[in-house]
């Protein structure tokens, strides 16, 4: 039977747990607006890189030779996917590795390399029967993201020396509409030739015509250099803010059971203290006439 001390302990634990939860939910929508912050700086330089890429192009004729070591299909792939280092944010991962099980089946044929990003997902990819080849980090918090994408870079550097290979797909969560995510699948190797054709029919923005001297296949690397990073920077932001959505409508849905059971907790101590007060009023009451024929005898 409960007592009224335990149902106090339970009330006070139930009280921290709401204080907790509601401490988590405004870490998560301050980190949802530096997520977006990151992303909205990240435009004006998305948009110099591709400045960069239309001046290369428009000084080729022709551009099918941009797809250096490509031919018509990729026989060896590199997969990245992005999940979440922490928990407590609902199917995050578990909805991306599904996806991820059924965009990869076209790739059978070819030899993929797996890496998945964050501690929670590589539990996911496996149970789809997927299994990561390496494992890394994601970042923490916005001011981490730059480091990430520089060592992804390199390791992307690594995977096209080493091990050949010439198609790339990126995977994470991006936001959607209110606290919802969508799974995106982006291929970033090899560059899509539609989207350089229209990036060469595009007119020129000032009517200087841009010019350089460098020679123009390190001018090209550099610039697929800067749009991997900024594809990686923009995915680990998008993916911070879906997880940190994720996490706060997990955080709601929690908050309303933790108040569900602070106020049955609340509710069953009231009634429980009342009990003990009739219990002991009664026990009063009893003693009382129990004393009344002595004291008349007297």
């Amino acid at each position: 039977m409960e007592t009224l001390e335990s149902l106090r302990r339970q009330i006070h634990s139930t009280r921290r747990l709401r204080s907790v939860v509601r401490t988590m939910k405004v870490l998560s929508l301050t980190s949802i607006r530096q997520c977006e912050r990151a992303v909205e700086a990240l435009e004006a330089y998305d948009e110099t890189v591709q400045l960069g890429l239309r001046a290369a192009i428009r000084a080729r004729r022709r551009l099918p030779d941009l797809r250096e070591g490509v031919g018509s299909r990729p026989t060896s792939a590199g997969i990245i996917v992005i999940g979440s280092t922490w928990g407590m944010c609902g199917r995050f991962n578990e909805q991306l590795g599904q996806h991820v099980a059924q965009e990869i089946d076209d790739l059978r044929a070819q030899r993929v390399t797996l890496l998945a990003l964050g501690d929670y997902v590589p539990g996911p990819l496996e149970r789809h029967g997927l299994r990561p080849d390496a494992h890394g980090e994601t970042p923490e918090s916005v001011e981490g993201i730059t480091r990430r994408v520089e060592e992804l870079l390199l390791r992307v550097e690594a995977w096209r020396r080493e091990e050949g290979i010439s198609q790339l797909l990126l995977f994470y969560n991006e936001p959607s509409t209110g606290a919802t995510y969508d799974t995106r699948t982006r291929q970033l190797l090899p560059l899509d030739m539609d989207w350089l054709q229209r990036l060469r029919r595009q007119p020129w923005p000032t009517k200087m015509l841009p010019t350089f001297r460098t020679e123009w296949q390190p001018l090209f690397a550099a610039l697929v250099r800067e749009y991997l990073f900024v594809s990686f920077h923009r995915a680990f932001a998008e993916s911070l803010a879906s997880e940190h959505s994720s996490r706060l409508a997990a955080m709601q849905r929690a908050e309303t059971n933790v108040d569900e059971r602070l106020q049955s907790l609340t509710a069953r101590f009231h009634r429980r203290r009342q009990t003990a007060v009739t219990e002991e009023v009664l026990d009063i009451m009893a003693g009382f006439e129990a004393l009344q024929p002595r004291a008349n005898g007297t």
